[in-house]
Parts: C-alpha cells; sequence; structure tokens
C-alpha cells in the first residue's frame, strides 16, 4: 500500500505540473489528461488509505513493520497511507498430516492425522508478533508430529489397531497443553488411519484366522460337551423316574397282597364247622355217597347235617 501511495502522490503532483505547464504554454488539449490524471491520482492516493478485513478474520495494522496495539474487526477501515493491514484468520480451520511413526516393537507404521484447531482472537497481535501468519507450518505441524510419534512409540503395532480412540485422546491432550502456549485452541484432533508393511497385516490377519478357528473349535467342544452333560442328566432323570415307577408298583402290589391276605384272613375268621356244614348242605343235591366195602357191601352215609340246629 506505501508503494501504492506513492504512485498516486506522484501521478497527481506530475498531473498538476502538467496542467500547470499546458495551461501557460496554452496547450489545451493537455489539460483534460492532465486532469484525468490527477483524479486517478487521488483515487490511488484514497485507495492507499483503506483496509479491507474478511469475515472470521482480525486485521493486525502495522507501521513500517512494527505492529499497532489495535486491530481492525471485519470490514472497510481507514488508515494511514504507510500503514499495512495483515489479515489474521480466527476461524475453525482443519489440517491432515500424514506421518510415518514407529511402534515399540520396531514396527513402522503411516498414520493420517487430522487437526481442527482456531487462533485465540483477543492474542492474534502476539501470535502475529511472536510467530508471524505461517503458524502451522512453525509451530502446529511440528508439535503433531512430536505428539503422534511419542504415543505411537508407547505401544506395539498389535495393541495400536485395538487402541484408537485411546491413542486419538492421548494426541489431542498433549496438543492441548503445547499449542496453547502458543495461543491456539485445538477443537478437536483424531487418528483417521493406520497402516501397517503388507508383512505385518498378512501375519495379523493370520492369526486372527487362528484365533477365529480355535474359538471355534473351543465353542463346538463346549456345546458338544453341553449336550452331553444334558444327555446324562437326561437318562438319569429317566431311569430315577423308572426306579420310582417300579418302587410304586412293587408298593402298590404289595398293599394289594397285604389286603388280599388281610381279607383273607378276616374271611378264615369268621367261618365256623355249623357254617361250613350250612353251606353244604345248601348245596347237597339229596344223593348220599356209597361207599363200597371190601366184599362188595356198602357202608351208611354220614349224617351231614348232625348238629345243625
Amino acid at each position: 500500500m506505501v508503494q501504492l501511495f506513492f504512485i498516486g502522490v506522484i501521478l497527481t503532483l506530475s498531473a498538476i505540473v502538467f496542467t500547470v505547464f499546458s495551461v501557460k504554454k496554452d496547450k489545451k488539449k493537455l489539460v483534460f489528461p492532465c486532469i484525468f490524471a490527477v483524479i486517478l491520482g487521488g483515487i490511488i492516493i484514497a485507495i492507499s488509505c483503506v483496509a479491507s478485513v474478511p469475515t472470521g478474520h482480525t486485521g493486525i495494522v502495522t507501521t513500517f513493520g512494527q505492529v499497532e496495539d489495535y486491530t481492525f474487526e471485519a470490514g472497510i477501515h481507514f488508515k494511514l497511507p504507510w500503514q499495512e493491514v495483515v489479515n489474521m484468520d480466527n476461524r475453525n480451520q482443519k489440517a491432515t498430516i500424514d506421518l510415518s511413526c514407529f511402534s515399540s516393537d520396531i514396527q513402522e507404521v503411516e498414520v493420517t492425522y487430522t487437526i481442527n484447531y482456531q487462533i485465540q482472537k483477543s492474542n492474534a497481535q502476539t501470535i502475529y508478533k511472536t510467530i508471524g501468519t505461517s503458524y502451522f507450518t512453525t509451530v502446529i505441524s511440528p508439535r503433531i508430529q512430536e505428539a503422534v510419534k511419542s504415543v505411537i512409540a508407547q505401544y506395539n503395532a498389535e495393541n495400536l489397531i485395538a487402541n484408537r480412540e485411546k491413542l486419538s485422546a492421548e494426541v489431542k491432550e498433549i496438543l492441548l497443553e503445547k499449542l496453547a502456549l502458543y495461543n491456539i485452541e485445538v477443537l478437536d484432533a483424531s487418528i483417521e488411519n493406520l497402516d501397517f508393511s503388507d508383512v505385518f497385516t498378512a501375519a495379523v490377519e493370520a492369526k486372527q484366522v487362528a484365533e477365529q478357528t480355535k474359538l471355534k473349535t473351543q465353542i463346538e467342544q463346549e456345546q458338544a460337551i453341553i449336550i452331553a452333560e444334558a444327555e446324562a442328566e437326561r437318562a438319569k432323570i429317566e431311569a430315577e423316574a423308572a426306579a420310582e415307577v417300579k418302587k410304586i408298583e412293587a408298593d402298590a402290589k404289595l398293599y394289594a397282597t397285604e389286603k388280599e391276605a388281610e381279607a383273607n384272613a378276616k374271611l378264615s375268621a369268621s367261618l365256623t364247622e355249623s357254617l361250613i356244614k350250612y353251606f353244604y348242605t345248601q348245596s347237597w343235591d339229596g344223593k348220599l355217597p356209597i361207599y363200597m366195602g371190601g366184599d362188595g357191601g356198602t357202608s351208611p352215609i354220614l349224617d351231614l347235617t348232625e348238629g345243625v340246629e
């Protein structure tokens, strides 16, 4: 802007001189071009006194390289022609870095790391004074590399795969502390990708397949054991049930035998000699039985009604 200002001044002064010279020499044809040059020079001088600050930026005002103690907000501002306005972006910014690191077991790991950051608007002047506008290259990128490599080096390659979220949290915690010293806020950060060598990847896949096969075999064995135990338990229950049924049947048979014996005993106890003779005579058909003697004679029949009243 300083150069533009001096161009405008030189153009304006030159145009004024030529205008005066043209008037004195009565060269009216040169008057209008000179007047146009004066107007153009004035416009150039006016432009050099105006600064524009875009939305989401802070204008840092410098006078011959010296940073002033005030800043410009977004919009159009008037300044001295020899002053410069440097626009510092204070919006949420995103950057992605690809790094090559080593795990604790010396496995090479390609890491893609993404960070969302923002400079502190109130300290934009301090950032410009101490770092300048290339604060990402000067401060943020080196701190990211340092933090990521130091965290990756604490884990072996297998654990890196299983602890990606934990890794991101640990790196972010380091960056929050370190970048705050430079008035830079970390809004979010994450490990987007972890890539290992083809040999290591193949070894991990083979190990996972072996573990899955082992797990499947264990599950099948456990299922077989459970089925066998269930069959044994069922057989035991069935045997116990059959034994119980037999016991019940035996008890029922014994009970029936005992009842029958008891009934027979009661019946035997109720039968007297007179009652037996009575039933006998009731069933007699009136014919006397004949007994043959040794010489062909007969013997008299016994009187079965004797004693019957």
